[in-house]
């Protein structure tokens, strides 16, 4: 943990004698600021870009904010339960996040910002790195994930844990989505008992509810755009490579990446900035074009839409559409006439030649099923302590089935059972496999539309949006479009979370083919900021308590 907190900051002995100093003069820990005039933002609705003025003029600190974060966390986790666990060191780092600011030194945007982690991507420091279950609990990593060292060096603030799906969705077949045994049921805010989809749940409801300035997920075929979208936010999974899965709890090395969601464009592209980049621990990463990451925040323009060819594949909208999609639909309508007006060219029916036969395919199961079976390995023995000594997919299932923790067989082992009942990505029958799933995205699909109508992109409703890019490792942008209105029956999953009710938001998303992030936030930016959707859907429940009511107003010297 120590040597953790001194690669945050090399000077760490330095500032803790301080801290405690200053903590001894005046009572408040961590305050090292002059206090400024006291202007305090909503952190529900706030930007990084305003946070970090007001960080800028001394209206609070870092401190401030992670205590403010945390009383909010502790008003409504109770309820929605997408907090898995804070950082017990997170009052100390803001403290010294707050001496580096005081004597001149600003590491970027992020600087003493604090955010949350989906309980899959690994810290080196007192917190856990469970995928949701009691296998891992106490398990230890040999350092942080790349990800994670990126946004420490940018000042970021790890503020803890969110709850996820139990191993990222990759578990059971019976099971609903934000459930995990170490952290039970997350349910989203704008309907009691809602879905709050998956797999990383947490990281959705706790960013829509202002819980940390914004939350960093991952997904596999989903797991950040249905959260997002349903949770009223800004979603951006990237190309596959673009962002390092280096210690990150996998499901597939094909479709596994790392990604923001958050309540702007313009914050999860901060976000991404960050964490984007070649990591020679993810061989993935060495296909970034150039080796360099683009100008995402540069992207972040209202004429992002002008000019830009955008399909609409209405086989796919056809196949997906159901009873209980019409206001999707009206939103989804409404939404290609304001691109029109931005000056987006759409061209209608750019349909995916295969769209029927892939969707009905066992193929995409499959290939993570064989991925999931080495690449969890892989992660298990990477441990420097394995409390449960399980270094294999059987002997996890082992345990799972035998503790009394992990709720089996209620939720059961389907997936598993499957992976360990066929072939895995080192047998010679994985490749055909593996190259009729990428016809299905390329030739038969995304890729190919996109090729074959030379666009810039394709926009589907976000929940029918993520196995057409997941397939090929192709990058999404969801951006919030509307709500379903009062009036619409209420529908309900099998384990009784509510999936459709007034006032449940759903996104619209931007598909392009690889690494063409720039396009697609370019033209989120420009919908959001005509739209501005958000601000209209409002949570049944939200916090009450603010920065305002924890920052301290007195001049500390």
């Amino acid at each position: 943990m120590t040597t953790s907190i001194l690669r945050q900051n090399p000077n760490f002995l330095l500032v803790v004698l301080i801290s405690l100093a200053l903590v001894a003069v005046s009572g408040v820990a961590g305050a090292i600021l002059p206090a400024g005039v006291g202007t305090y933002t909503s952190l529900a609705d706030t930007t990084i870009d305003t946070l970090t003025e007001g960080l800028a003029r001394n209206d609070f600190t870092s401190v401030d904010l992670v205590k403010a974060y945390i009383a909010r966390i502790n008003e409504v986790n109770h309820v929605f339960h997408a907090v898995a666990e804070v950082n017990p060191d997170a009052l100390l780092i803001a403290s010294m996040l707050d001496h580096e600011r005081a004597i001149g030194n600003t590491r970027s945007a992020l600087h003493g910002i604090p955010l949350l982690l989906k309980d899959n991507i690994a810290t080196y420091d007192r917190m856990n790195n469970t995928a949701g279950s009691w296998a891992l609990v106490g398990a230890k990593v040999p350092h942080d994930a790349t990800v994670v060292e990126k946004l420490r060096l940018s000042g970021a603030i790890i503020l803890g844990k969110t709850s996820l799906s139990e191993w990222a969705n990759w578990r059971s077949l019976n099971s609903s989505n934000g459930w995990s045994a170490r952290n039970g049921q997350v349910s989203g805010p704008y309907y009691r008992n809602e879905d709050p989809w998956g797999s990383s749940s947490g990281s959705g409801v706790a960013s829509a509810l202002g819980l940390a300035q914004v939350s960093v997920g991952t997904e596999t075929d989903g797991s950040i755009i249905s959260p997002a979208s349903f949770n009223n936010l800004v979603g951006i999974k990237p190309t596959v490579g673009l962002t390092s899965r280096h210690l990150v709890i996998p499901v597939s090395e094909h479709q596994d990446t790392v990604g923001p969601l958050a309540r702007s464009v313009k914050d999860a592209a901060y976000i991404l900035q960050t964490i984007a980049g070649v990591d020679p621990r993810d061989n993935y990463t060495s296909t970034i074009p150039g080796q360099k990451v683009p100008d995402y925040l540069a992207a972040c323009k209202t004429s992002g839409l002008s000019g830009r060819r955008i399909g609409v594949p209405r086989n796919v909208i056809s196949l997906l559409a159901d009873d209980t999609t019409g206001p999707v639909m009206d939103a989804f309508e409404d939404a290609l006439k304001v691109m029109q007006r931005a000056g987006a060219i759409i061209v209608e029916d750019t349909d995916f030649p295969t769209a029927a036969e892939f969707w009905d395919s066992p193929l995409p199961t499959r290939i993570l099923n064989a991925d999931f079976i080495v690449n969890l390995g892989t992660y298990l023995t990477s441990l420097v302590f394995n409390p449960r000594h399980i270094t294999s997919l059987s002997e996890l299932r082992d345990f799972t089935r035998s503790s009394t923790l992990e709720s089996y067989p209620t939720r059961d082992t389907g997936l598993w059972d499957e992976a360990l009942s066929n072939w895995n990505n080192t047998d010679p029958r994985f490749w055909p496999a593996y190259q009729k799933l990428l016809y299905y995205g390329e030739e038969g699909g995304l890729l190919g539309a996109i090729e074959h109508y030379a666009l810039d992109a394709v926009v589907l409703p976000a929940n029918f949006a993520p196995d057409w890019a997941a397939a090929v490792g192709s990058p999404i942008v969801t951006v919030p479009m509307g709500s379903y209105p009062a009036g619409v029956s209420v529908t309900k999953d099998s384990w009784g979370m509510v999936e459709s009710a007034p006032n449940i938001p759903f996104g619209l998303g931007f598909l392009g083919p690889k690494f063409s992030e720039v396009t697609l936030i370019g033209m989120a930016y420009a919908f959001e900021q005509r739209t501005m959707v958000r601000s209209k859907i409002l949570p049944y429940l939200s916090p009450r308590i603010d920065l305002m009511d924890v920052a301290s107003h007195a001049v500390r010297i």
